[in-house]
């Protein structure tokens, strides 16, 4: 058995990821902290046979994210991508809001 047995798509670590995150994870674009390229990450190589999933870019497999977790806590490492882009679907929270002011 190889690596490539075990490889599955991004899209098997939505489960883990929706857990932690707010937004759908897999539409997220990374970019690779090694070879700079810039996918979706339900486009990566997802491995969910360990106590988490490690998601690994499918250019290069350096590893972009580890999600794992207990009863009481997760563990989210990030540094494999140098930024994460998160597209929102309208205006940002207060956007047109007027200021306020004290006094």
């Amino acid at each position: 058995m190889d690596d490539t047995d075990l490889r599955l798509d991004g899209n098997a670590a939505a489960g883990w990821l929706q857990e932690v995150f707010p937004f759908e994870m897999t539409l997220v674009r990374t970019t690779c902290s090694t070879c700079a390229a810039v996918e979706p990450l339900g486009d990566s190589h997802a491995y969910a046979n360990a106590p988490g999933v490690v998601v690994r870019c499918r250019h290069c497999q350096s590893v972009l994210l580890r999600v794992a977790r207990d009863p009481e806590r997760y563990w989210c490492d990030l540094r494999g991508a140098s930024c994460i882009e998160i597209r929102v679907a309208g205006p940002s929270p207060g956007a047109g809001a007027e200021p306020r002011h004290r006094g």
